[in-house]
């Protein structure tokens, strides 16, 4: 049992997931991003289910509004619309929601998720990413998340541009589901998550993963002295995902409902980290169970004023 002066950051769940299910539109290389120029009301909503479930941070939905994802699946000219778009969706998120909630800028893989080999150059990935840090603190974000980092150049490169933004930095790294130690890259978490230390995030995670690789990485970013923690998917296997394909080749795990995914980070909180949620396929019911085991458990959930 925790203690009561042991306290956790609570992030929302999987968003593109959760648009997506909500979503009458056909899935689009463009997932959550397209969602916000046929059906943006979804975006909101989705945004404050989260937070009324629990969440005290949520991130903005520009996961597939990069330079590279827009040149290639839509058109360049939307990056500023979809941008400003995500950032009005969150704002008016927590403001209906009157909770103190902060919003997290989205740095995601440039050119797709899981697939380290198609990754950027680092000079090309710095260059994207500060685009999209302008544009994102611009907006308003309180801090910036590095998510689904499967390589560690292109995790360096997300570090490197959001740091010089002055806000807060969590570098979140994606794992094999089978070697929770290991990039999808191959190479090694321990290496990879102290780079993003050295160049400047305040924590390190662990994400878009299955919950069991997570609960291995958790023994090595406690070795790393900064905050960490995790936020896992639902997802069978993403092997089938192709850069440019459509999330409907993929399938949920009908095994990690909500009081199950919180079984697993539950693990992870007693393992000492302080910022968890939830990815692809946790929703909204998945973060309420997970408030409500924490809290059950002794630990207490910070609003969004206060850091981990």
């Amino acid at each position: 049992m925790a203690s009561e002066k042991e306290q956790v950051v609570l992030l929302d769940g999987g968003m593109g997931q959760e648009l997506r299910r909500r979503s009458t539109q056909p899935a689009s290389p463009l997932w959550s991003a397209q969602v916000m120029l046929d059906e943006p009301e979804l975006v909101v909503d989705a945004h404050r289910d989260f937070i009324n479930a629990g969440a005290r941070v949520i991130t903005l939905n520009t996961y597939s509004a990069t330079p590279t994802r827009l040149a290639r699946d839509g058109e360049p000219g939307l990056f500023e619309p979809l941008h400003s778009a995500a950032l009005n969706a969150a704002r008016k998120a927590r403001d209906e929601s009157g909770e103190n909630v902060r919003i997290a800028g989205c740095l995601p893989p440039l050119v797709a998720s899981y697939r380290p080999e198609v990754a950027h150059d680092e000079t090309t990935c710095l260059h994207e990413y500060r685009q999209m840090v302008q544009a994102q603190k611009a907006g308003g974000v309180d801090l910036f998340l590095c998510e689904t980092m499967s390589i560690a150049h292109e995790a360096r490169a997300a570090t490197t541009a959001a740091v010089e933004s002055g806000l807060p930095v969590w570098t979140a790294f994606t794992v094999d589901d089978t070697d929770g130690t290991r990039l999808r890259s191959g190479e090694s978490l321990a290496e990879a998550a102290r780079e993003a230390v050295k160049a400047g995030a305040d924590a390190v995670l662990v994400n878009c993963a299955v919950p069991e690789a997570l609960t291995t990485a958790m023994d090595i970013l406690a070795e790393l002295g900064v905050p960490f923690g995790g936020y896992a998917n639902a997802f069978t296997s993403v092997a089938a995902l192709e850069p440019g394909g459509t999330v409907d080749v993929l399938e949920a795990r009908k095994d990690l409902d909500p009081d199950a995914y919180a079984d697993h980070v539950l693990q992870w909180v007693e393992k000492g980290a302080t910022i968890v949620g939830g990815c692809c396929e946790v929703g909204p019911a998945h973060i309420k169970a997970l408030a409500e085991r924490l809290t059950g458990a002794g630990f207490g959930i910070l609003d969004g004023a206060q850091k981990p």
